[in-house]
């Protein structure tokens, strides 16, 4: 039980490693929550500090997902991957090491969905470069990209077996992404919303 706590606490302070905050200021001297959004993620790194950084902070996002769902096994404990990599999620969200002021939850939900579920990752990622590509918003593509997942649970279950664990967590993650782009949609239907121009 102690090594549950553990893993469960290790996972959200992984999370809450805020990627975007450390690169800004240690590579670029420039806090990037007083730029563009103010969020800590990868889109709002891309429009402030560019490409090398924008890309370094996304994986860095992504690994702290895979690695939160990857601790059960690296402490040998019989603990679902989903639960602490949710945890590492909510860390995202709200960072202990950044005031409780994080990112959208994208990269990191995508961490833990690759180490829990591939070919659902790579679905996902797939669906969200498609719509990007029609779209040219990052906010709404992330949006879709957690609908895809979803119904790409639901239709797989209805193949195989249902993975109730992988469809709760689904949508909760998608949950999680809609909470926190609020403010984008909004922009979205009043046509506001920056779009990318790299694509």
């Amino acid at each position: 039980m102690i090594q549950i706590i553990i893993i469960l606490v290790l996972a959200y302070l992984l999370g809450s490693i805020p990627s975007g905050l450390i690169i800004g200021k240690a590579f670029y001297n420039t806090d990037i929550r007083q730029h563009g959004s103010g969020n800590l993620g990868g889109t709002n790194t891309f429009r402030t500090l560019g490409v090398k950084a924008g890309l370094a902070v996304t994986l860095s996002d992504i690994l702290k997902g895979t690695l939160a769902a990857a601790l059960p096994m690296i402490f040998h404990q019989d603990l679902i991957p989903l639960v602490p990599g949710i945890l590492a999620v909510i860390g995202h969200i709200y960072p202990i090491f950044a005031g409780f002021r994080g990112g959208k939850a994208v990269a990191t939900s995508g961490g833990v969905i690759l180490f829990c579920a591939p070919l659902l990752f790579i679905t996902v990622i797939i669906a969200f470069f498609i719509c990007l590509y029609i779209s040219k918003y990052v906010s709404l593509s992330s949006m879709v990209a957690g609908v895809v997942g979803i119904l790409y649970v639901i239709v797989m279950g209805f193949i195989q077996n249902f993975n109730i664990p992988l469809l709760v967590t689904i949508i909760l993650l998608t949950s999680f992404v809609f909470y926190r782009h609020r403010a984008n949609i909004k922009r979205i239907m009043n046509k506001t919303e920056p779009k990318i121009k790299w694509l």
